[in-house]
């Protein structure tokens, strides 16, 4: 992976880990700007567990998940003519990055948080 960067219009440098992970969010942006999703946000954490301290008085740190990018997207209109909006979570993720603590991760995010992982 090579480490990469983009600067938004604001002038606001964002790293990225990898190019796929710079190209996804090239990608996410103008899809933001024609409005077919909204509330893009990169780097986004979630608790699986929360921090706690055992029996013998020591302290359990909390694991944390972190999204590459969340955002929302819009449903075809129902029967009444509405469109919703649904949360996505995205990972950019190679062969070599699908680690044994990523899968582990990515199944507590859907039986704790109710949310799959979308994998690009």
């Amino acid at each position: 992976n090579t480490p990469t960067t983009r600067v938004t219009p604001s002038g606001a440098v964002l790293h990225f880990d990898s190019q796929k992970e710079a190209r996804r969010y090239d990608f996410l942006i103008e899809r933001e700007r024609r409005g077919e999703i909204r509330d893009l946000r990169l780097q986004v954490d979630f608790t699986l567990q929360e921090a706690y301290t055992d029996a013998e008085g020591r302290r359990v740190r909390a694991i944390r998940y972190r999204a590459d990018f969340s955002y929302e997207r819009a449903t075809e209109p129902d029967c009444c003519g509405e469109v919703h909006w649904l949360r996505v979570v995205e990972d950019v993720k190679s062969e070599a990055t699908k680690t044994r603590v990523y899968a582990i991760k990515r199944k507590l995010m859907r039986e704790r948080l109710g949310i799959d992982v979308r994998e690009v």
